[in-house]
């Protein structure tokens, strides 16, 4: 039992001083993995400016453009529809009957002078 406790003792150091250099290396790595997403992060910047591309901003104020201009279109062709179909009835209904315009009054005559 004493050999026990003697291996135990000689082992817990070993398990301490390897969690330290674990410890360590996941330091290191994610220290590491820091610096590697921050060069692939600068790589896809530099890569994204060679790039014509729009910012957002700029991307949001044509896209709500383009939605007020798709809904002012289908307001303008509603309206024509409406156009169209009110001048299709008026088109439709019979012609009033043609009246003949009132002869006008014949003139009169000047007065003639006595003499």
């Amino acid at each position: 039992m004493l050999f026990q406790e003697a291996a135990m003792q000689s082992q817990k150091p070993f398990f301490d001083d390897l969690a330290r250099v674990a410890s360590g290396a996941l330091g290191a790595l994610s220290g590491l993995r820091a610096e590697m997403e921050a060069m692939m992060r600068q790589q896809f910047e530099r890569f994204t400016s060679s790039l014509d591309l729009v910012p957002r901003e700029e991307f949001e104020v044509v896209r709500a453009m383009a939605i007020k201009a798709r809904e002012d279109n289908e307001a303008q062709a509603a309206r024509i529809n409406e156009l169209e179909a009110r001048l299709a009835a008026l088109s439709a209904a019979p012609a009033p009957a043609p009246t003949r315009p009132k002869a006008a009054p014949k003139p009169k005559a000047p007065p003639k002078a006595v003499k």
